[in-house]
């Protein structure tokens, strides 16, 4: 039996790509949705459905043209900014739901979009099970490895990550030496990374102690079909331009997009990459 046609939700970075490319490489039917204002530059020779935040309803009228029963939301997105005056009569019923849940965190304003799609009839599917190998696993994947202060480091990054997580904020912070030099909020792991490089080593308490670590997660009690918090290469520039000694994850519950790419990155900057078990 065949699989139903998938939309995919195209978002940001390389993860919507490579979920069209499996589905392609499988024989699988799908439909990629790109809306307005997100530059998707690689959806040349893809099924593409043309998308507007203000018009759902010719969006998915779209989609059930297109047979799509399952949708998967891949990579990130902008909070829109949406202008009354386009709204569609689909948009005018759905806006006061969807107004609501857009002053959340990125969890609860997720899960009142997956609602809206859940109401249409599609199921939703994660993204990280429609693409290969996007996981990072268990272990230490690079030359360099976490030294017992970075362990405790990343303990208490951890711990962090998880009380932000209660109250939807963010899934990424930095401990140097016990200190938290920064976590991520709205503005993402760039920014974070950033600001640790601008900030963070008059904040070291001993020049020659342990340089620091990034540890992402996903939120406590997190709906993992949206949202995962990734790594790349990127990650590892900005590690080592932030004086960190590598970057640690809850194995199993972040992808790496080019995790091979983002390991030789580390081996080449002395990071370490720690797929740490939950």
């Amino acid at each position: 039996m065949s699989e139903a046609p998938l939309a995919i939700i195209a978002g940001r970075g390389p993860l919507p790509r490579l979920v069209a490319e499996n589905c392609r490489k499988r024989g699988r039917p799908y439909r990629v949705v790109v809306f307005e204002g997100e530059p998707v530059d690689w959806a040349d020779g893809h099924p593409v459905i043309h998308a507007s935040f203000e018009k759902p309803g010719r969006m998915f009228a779209a989609l059930r043209e297109a047979g799509c029963k399952v949708a998967t939301f891949a990579g990130g997105m902008q909070r829109p900014k949406l202008n009354p005056l386009r709204f569609d009569l689909k948009m005018m019923r759905l806006a006061p739901q969807l107004v609501a849940g857009l002053k959340g965190g990125d969890d609860a304003t997720l899960r009142t979009i997956g609602a809206i799609f859940e109401a249409e009839g599609l199921e939703l599917q994660a993204a990280q099970d429609l693409a290969e190998d996007v996981l990072v696993p268990e272990g230490v994947l690079t030359r360099a490895a976490p030294s017992e202060a970075d362990r405790r480091d990343t303990e208490r990054a951890a711990a962090i990550v998880a009380a932000m997580g209660t109250v939807d904020v963010g899934q990424g912070a930095v401990v140097a030496q016990g200190l938290c030099l920064g976590v991520e909020s709205i503005q993402g792991t760039d920014i974070l990374l950033s600001f640790v490089a601008e900030t963070g080593s008059r904040f070291r308490p001993d020049p020659k102690g342990a340089r620091g670590v990034l540890y992402k997660a996903p939120k406590p009690g997190q709906d993992r079909r949206f949202d995962l918090p990734a790594i790349g290469p990127r990650t590892m520039e900005g590690a080592a331009r932030a004086g960190l000694a590598g970057v640690a994850v809850e194995a199993g519950g972040v992808m790496a997009l080019s995790l091979g790419e983002a390991v030789a990155t580390a081996d080449r900057l002395g990071l370490f990459i720690w797929g740490r078990k939950a």
